[in-house]
Order: C-alpha cells, then sequence, then structure tokens
C-alpha cells in the first residue's frame, strides 16, 4: 500500500502543536520511617543534651531486720549526654525568564523546585540518621555533623568478625565481616534488648534484607490463598517471644544493618526546622535556600539493638 499523490501527512505539515503532558512524572520515593517514628523535640543550643538514668539491679536479698537501723543506699547520678546540630540545606536559582514563560506541569519554576529539593531535603536528613556517623563538634571552617544512629546502639548489637560498637554517638562502629542475616541473629538482639529493659516495637532493614527476614520460617507455615490466587511471602509483623514488632523497610538506611528500635527512646531535636528563605538578588534570577539544623537524640541505647554486618547481595 501507498500514500496517494500529492497527500498532505504530518510530516509535510508545519506548525503542528507539540503533544506535550501537562503532568511531571517522578517516582523517587520520600517515606521516611525512622524520622516518621522518631520523637519530634526542640533544641535550644548548636550542642543538645538530655540526661539518662537508670534503675539499681533488681535484688533477691532486700530483707531487713524489724527494728533496725536504715542503711542509707547510695545514689548514682544522671548520665549527661549531648549532640551536634548539623545544619542541611539545599539551594535553587532561577532565572526570571525562567519563572516568566509558559511551562508544561509546573506554573511556577521556584515553587516546583522548592518542593522537590524540600523532599530531597528530607531523605537527606533519614540517610544521615541512620547511617554510622561519628558527631563532629565543628569550627569555623568545619561543619557540625550529628553522631547518628549506629555510632549510638553498643549495647545489643552483634556484629561480624573484628566489628565494634560506636560510644556514646561521638565514635562511629567499626564495620565488620559481613555474613548473611539469620533469624538466629534477629532473635538474639531481640532477646538482648528486652533483658536490658527495652521493649522494641520495629524491626528496621533495607531491601535485599527486607527479603531475607520474609523468608524466616519461625514456627509458622506459608499458606497459598487458593481462592485469589495469592501466594503470601512476606513477613510485616514479626511475632517474637517478647513482643510483636512491625517489619520496616528503609530505602535510605544501611542495608547491612537491621535494627530492632524501640522509638520511644529516640528524637529528632530541631534548633531550625525545615525553612526556606530568599538569597540576595544579584541579577535576573531568583535564589532560595531551604534549610534545617536538627540533631539525633538517643534517649537510651540500650532500649534498641542492632544486628550489624550483613550482607546486602
Amino acid at each position: 500500500m501507498a500514500q496517494p499523490t500529492n497527500t498532505f501527512d504530518t510530516y509535510d505539515s508545519i506548525g503542528e502543536r507539540e503533544d506535550l503532558s501537562d503532568v511531571i512524572y517522578n517516582i523517587a520515593p520520600t517515606d521516611t520511617p525512622f524520622l516518621s517514628s522518631a520523637a519530634k523535640t526542640k533544641a535550644t543550643a548548636v550542642l543538645h543534651e538530655w540526661q539518662t538514668d537508670t534503675l539499681a539491679a533488681a535484688s533477691s536479698s532486700n530483707a531487713v531486720i524489724e527494728g533496725d537501723e536504715a542503711t542509707l543506699d547510695a545514689i548514682v547520678a544522671t548520665t549527661r549526654l549531648s549532640n551536634s546540630c548539623q545544619i542541611m540545606d539545599k539551594t535553587i536559582v532561577i532565572t526570571g525568564t525562567q519563572e516568566a514563560v509558559d511551562k508544561a506541569g509546573r506554573a511556577s519554576e521556584i515553587a516546583y523546585q522548592v518542593a522537590k529539593r524540600a523532599k530531597e531535603l528530607k531523605r537527606d536528613l533519614e540517610t544521615m540518621l541512620t547511617t554510622n556517623n561519628a558527631e563532629v563538634t565543628g569550627s569555623a571552617t568545619a561543619a557540625r555533623e550529628m553522631g547518628s544512629l549506629r555510632a549510638w546502639v553498643a549495647t545489643n548489637d552483634v556484629m561480624g568478625t573484628s566489628g565494634t560498637s560506636g560510644s556514646v554517638g561521638n565514635t562511629a562502629a567499626t564495620d565488620g565481616t559481613q555474613r548473611v542475616f539469620t533469624e538466629s541473629l534477629l532473635k538474639t538482639v531481640i532477646k538482648s534488648v528486652w533483658e536490658a529493659g527495652g521493649n522494641p516495637t520495629m524491626v528496621m532493614v533495607g531491601p535485599f534484607n527486607k527479603q531475607k527476614l520474609s523468608g524466616f520460617t519461625g514456627n509458622s507455615t506459608r499458606f497459598d490463598a487458593g481462592a485469589d490466587a495469592t501466594l503470601y511471602t512476606s513477613v510485616d509483623v514479626y511475632a517474637s517471644d517478647f513482643g510483636q514488632l512491625q517489619v520496616v523497610p528503609n530505602r535510605f538506611s544501611r542495608d547491612r544493618d537491621a535494627w530492632v528500635l524501640d522509638m520511644d527512646f529516640w528524637g529528632v531535636a530541631f534548633l531550625r526546622d525545615f525553612t526556606m528563605h530568599e538569597l540576595s538578588k544579584t541579577g535576573d534570577s531568583e535564589k532560595r535556600q531551604l534549610l534545617l539544623e536538627a540533631t539525633l537524640e538517643s534517649r537510651n541505647e540500650a532500649a534498641s539493638g542492632c544486628v550489624a554486618d550483613l550482607t546486602t547481595s
């Protein structure tokens, strides 16, 4: 088949309007499970401080003689902890012309880019909170950095060969030899957390080890739901000997770490919450800076635990 002679088609036409959808598609994830689950608190100085305490060990020999003089118990002082507030930002610069022209998918380039950068900043904060970073107090020439999750948890972490724990936020953990995530490792950490006094409610893992956890058998039998032709293989709640824990995958935490968390003992302290302000105008452009200043508050690291040094592929 062929076109009749002198047929005028779209290949010959001049002036056809472009077919550009008025929607911008973006699948980049913005869920931040740790940040969303932690308490939001207020910092009032660049060094944020708080106190922890504990009870004396339970005794099976607490018996006193009738009428005896009281023996005064020693009082142990509270522990004072701190973490530095870290400044994080995102910036944009948009020309006056770009803001003025007719655009597909957004009326204002400034508004679109500000919203995009805000999501990026939130992702950066989640990544920083859950990584292995030692606190940096900073100076006039060095940025302050918060001590992050892996630098705090030390009481209930199980590591691979040559791995070492972090310490009170100012010493990062040393990564050890990676090994496969097993249910036995998870149960060991959950038990350790419970014995230390924690009541964990969340297991937070990266994508690879979320699938490993879903392969744990426990005492259960998996069923093929024939009625709707669905095979259920995912574990979203892990029922341990010490309570149920929600299993939460996190795209931004380190996949080599599996966390057993009591979120009542984690907070994010903001010295300056998410804000946006205009930067000085120096030409035919508009500048914006999105900024936050915050730190991780480890209210008692012994309430949580970590299965560290896991394989990720």
